[in-house]
């Protein structure tokens, strides 16, 4: 009886201390979450300071506009009110490999997320990653089947397919919930010369660009962005500036050569799937200091170029966190 007894109590005991890492890894999940809602805020809070009606997409990470709370799932109120539209890549295409098509049952599970933001007045952008004119118009349809504004294109993103705009208007786009088309360009190696890129760029009619900040080492000017803010056949566009909040890029302004040899606390180890971009602890002050602090910070940076808003990359970097527990 004693021994039995005695197992018994080391089993209650294993249950126990079972639950309680099972909380505290909960808990750590919910920390993780919310400094990156809390990051966002305070991005919107901090453009709003200088430019009125400034826009925020967060890219990925949809799982950010719900909390929980008392064992339920919630609204994250605050984070909803802080972006203005909502980005998910490979919605249709390009989760498993570009030109495939995604699995419905991740295609569901995203849209069970972009519906709730859709029902609370945010715009909706699917990105998928094609490998044909067949699968563009076919992610097109799609997404316009949801009410989302779509974008369909090699992952490079390094060219204008000019064949691929959705709804092309010339309305003049004041909001980003106006917008029926927009283009997402990152990658400039196409294009040797600025004066070339921005001449392709002047004659598109698309309602929102996506552009990097940078042409090379040097940011577009305020003056290069207005000359994009009109289309071609007169309607006005948003401009939107790309930014990776989730993770560090060792070709942007910021890098040190010495973090190297030298690595800050804050960064993390290289992402495998891309050279260059860095993981990084982004609830560390010193990094959101580098994105939206003092007078040099990038943020104040895409502002003073002109942008109407920012496109925020690696929402989803509390996944990494969260999986390395």
């Amino acid at each position: 009886m004693p021994q039995i007894r005695l197992r018994t109590v080391h089993f209650i005991l294993f249950l126990f201390f079972s639950q309680m890492i099972i909380a505290q890894t909960t808990m750590e999940s919910y920390r993780l979450r919310d400094e990156m809602r809390e990051f966002v805020i305070a991005i919107k809070k901090q453009a709003e300071s200088r430019q009125e009606n400034f826009i925020v997409i967060p890219q990925n990470g949809i799982e950010l506009i719900l909390k929980q709370k008392s064992k339920k799932l919630k609204k994250a109120k605050s984070y909803l009110g802080a972006i203005d539209g909502l980005a998910q890549e490979d919605l249709f295409f390009g989760y498993e490999d570009d030109g495939k098509p995604t699995p419905t049952r991740e295609t569901n599970y995203f849209l069970r997320y972009l519906k709730i933001a859709q029902n609370r007045n945010k715009a909706v952008l699917g990105i998928d990653y094609t490998k044909s004119y067949s699968q563009i118009k076919l992610s097109n349809s799609l997404n316009k089947s949801q009410g989302f504004i779509s974008f369909a294109a090699e992952r490079e993103l390094n060219k204008i397919p000019f064949r691929s705009i959705e709804n092309e208007n010339n309305e003049h786009i004041a909001a980003l919930n106006d917008a029926k088309n927009f283009l997402y360009l990152l990658n400039y190696s196409e294009y040797s010369d600025k004066k070339d890129l921005l001449a392709e760029l002047n004659a598109t009619n698309y309602d929102v660009l996506i552009l990097d900040l940078f042409f090379g080492d040097r940011a577009f000017s305020r003056e290069d962005i207005n000359a994009l803010k009109q289309k071609a056949n007169g309607g006005k566009r948003l401009l939107i500036a790309y930014m990776s909040i989730g993770e560090a890029e060792d070709y942007r302004f910021y890098w040190q050569k010495e973090w190297e040899e030298n690595r800050p606390v804050w960064l993390e180890e290289e992402n495998p799937n891309w050279e260059g971009n860095y993981k990084v602890r982004y609830w560390n002050k010193t990094w959101q200091d580098i994105i939206l602090g003092t007078e040099p910070s990038y943020l104040n940076r895409i502002i003073d170029a002109g942008f109407d808003g920012v496109y925020l990359d690696i929402i989803d970097a509390f996944q990494y966190f969260e999986n390395k527990e």
